[in-house]
């Protein structure tokens, strides 16, 4: 089994608490208020910018064109989600400049780029993972069919496309990382901030 896989394994009770977290299943059920989910990629798009900054930092350190080049096809990929934000912003009407970051997008934002300015860059792959992996998870568990208004979110996520760039990501984590304590920690400490962000975005209103 390879680390991503291994990782992955180990992690799935956080896994499990996340697709049954109401905000998750609301999504797939198209019940999910939509306030919550205006909120919610309000502030998903203010973490996706430091995701692509913690990709940035990354490239800048990268040691070979492999990893670089892997890099920079990843932060491509989250051009394509931030277009997908702004494309529910323009028709919904959901006001994307001055966002607040909620204290569970810091600690996640926070946390990534600490990691992706300071670690190893088999760290830096085991933070920015779950959140790949996770999503493209979530896209192929849950149905379009049922998601209503949250259709294209869902379809988002479960295509082939999005899973080819997580899968990216994985490779590059198995080919710079081991199955040592800081690469462990920075995977379980990313999931457990992806929980936190769906909470996050359950019970607070902007």
């Amino acid at each position: 089994m390879s680390l991503a896989a291994r990782l992955w394994a180990d992690n799935a009770d956080v896994v499990a608490e996340v697709l049954a977290h109401p905000f998750v299943r609301g999504i797939g059920d198209g019940s999910l208020d939509r306030d919550l989910f205006a909120g919610y990629i309000a502030q998903d798009a203010f973490f996706l910018e430091s995701f692509a900054r913690a990709y940035g930092l990354a490239i800048a350190r990268s040691g070979d064109t492999d990893t670089l080049l892997a890099l920079a096809e990843l932060l491509n990929g989250v051009r394509e989600e931030l277009r997908l934000h702004a494309s529910y912003a323009a028709s919904w009407g959901i006001d994307m400049v001055g966002v607040e970051p909620r204290p569970a997008t810091l600690a996640y934002t926070e946390f990534l780029l600490a990691t992706a300015a300071t670690a190893d860059l088999a760290v830096v792959c085991a933070a920015m993972t779950p959140c790949m992996r996770l999503y493209a998870h979530i896209g192929t568990s849950l149905d379009a069919g049922t998601a209503g208004q949250y259709a294209d979110w869902v379809r988002t996520y479960a295509d082939p496309g999005f899973e080819q760039v997580a899968a990216l990501l994985e490779k590059l984590l198995d080919r710079l990382g081991d199955d040592g304590a800081a690469v462990r920690t920075a995977y379980r400490r990313a999931m457990r901030l992806e929980l936190e962000f769906f909470e996050s975005a359950f019970t607070a209103r902007d």
